[in-house]
């Protein structure tokens, strides 16, 4: 049998978001989240925020997803992890974030950490996979219904 979710994904890449990509990152975010960030964020992250990279991981030339993360001393913060729905189930998320635990790693952090939905249980196995494990409970954490977020983390 021919696995034709790999044969979809040949052709990856990885590119760091600029500020002509601000619309681009709202748009993967809007397609995903519930309650998306605005393009305000964005751009204030890019422009401003001098702890702040913005990866996308693009198959084919299309933009696929994006993973954004915070680098401030020896520590990492994935502050979100997005892949477009028509692109999921293929592995890419997985090849974003260890693409993103390689450049934290380079970059100096010692560390990673990053907040899940309680209720992900997919993004959690994919985070477990990698050796991130629990470390606390934010409650509430989510505007849009106010669930709990998980903490993870993982040495580098």
């Amino acid at each position: 049998m021919i696995d034709r979710s790999m044969e979809l994904t040949k052709n990856i890449s990885f590119r760091l978001a600029t500020m002509d990509d601000i619309h681009n990152l709202h748009y993967i975010e809007s397609r995903s989240f519930s309650a998306p960030w605005p393009e305000e964020a964005f751009y204030n992250d890019i422009a401003h925020n001098r702890f702040a990279s913005y990866v996308f991981i693009e198959v084919d030339d299309v933009q696929a997803g994006y993973c954004g993360v915070w680098i401030i001393l020896d520590e990492a913060h994935i502050t979100n992890i997005v892949i477009l729905p028509e692109f999921r189930g293929r592995k890419l998320g997985e090849k974003l974030l260890c693409k993103m635990m390689c450049l934290a790693k380079d970059a100096g952090a010692k560390t990673m950490t990053l907040e899940v939905r309680v209720s992900n249980h997919i993004a959690k196995s994919l985070y477990k996979k990698l050796g991130f494990q629990e470390g606390g409970i934010r409650r509430g954490y989510y505007s849009d219904n106010k669930e709990d977020a998980l903490v993870m983390w993982v040495n580098l």
